[in-house]
């Protein structure tokens, strides 16, 4: 039956997080984008979303964005409508980065961060950061299309300590596993 499988069409990709305590500067996540051309799957993103900013076609975009955790629910939420995205990409890596500007800080400094990837009801990733404590950001899903060009999803989990431009240029990557 796997012929008939349509592979993973469109997700929504959400993360959340306690404000700050009285006192302390806030803490800001952002969720990011890269698209990667087939010509070059594990090389530069074509191009990135992220706060303030959509793909060039409109397949990928930030729905809510907060600089402080002080949402209700889900504070930052992004749509990727992978079924509508041209055959020239490959794959899609999909990460979360802490601003530095107020603070320097690492997941294990952010109260009650949590992740979750969903299509439609079907939830795809759940995750706290648990398992990336000193990361100032990580690659947390990549998308990537199969040899039938369906979309599946690769969660694993990759931290990354240092700055956050600089994670945005390295976040799709091969991983290889030890």
């Amino acid at each position: 039956m796997s012929g008939l499988s349509k592979g993973i069409r469109k997700v929504e990709a959400a993360i959340k997080w306690d404000p700050s305590p009285a006192g302390q500067p806030p803490t800001d996540l952002d969720i990011v984008a890269g698209a990667y051309l087939a010509s070059d799957p594990y090389g530069a993103p074509d191009y990135l979303v992220h706060f303030d900013s959509r793909s060039p076609d409109g397949t990928i975009y930030l729905n809510r964005d907060s600089t402080d955790g002080k949402g209700f629910g889900w504070d930052e939420v992004m749509t990727l409508e992978l079924e509508r995205l041209s055959e020239r990409y490959a794959r899609v890596v999909v990460g979360v980065v802490i601003q530095q500007r107020s603070a320097p800080r690492t997941f294990s400094g952010v109260l009650d961060a949590g992740l979750r990837i969903r299509e439609g009801y079907t939830v795809l990733v759940e995750d706290d950061f648990g398992g990336v404590p000193s990361a100032t950001a990580a690659a947390v899903a990549e998308f990537a299309r199969d040899e039938s060009g369906n979309w599946r999803i690769n969660t694993a989990l990759h931290g990354f300590e240092g700055d956050p431009a600089q994670f945005t240029r390295v976040m799709g990557r091969a991983h290889r596993t030890s």
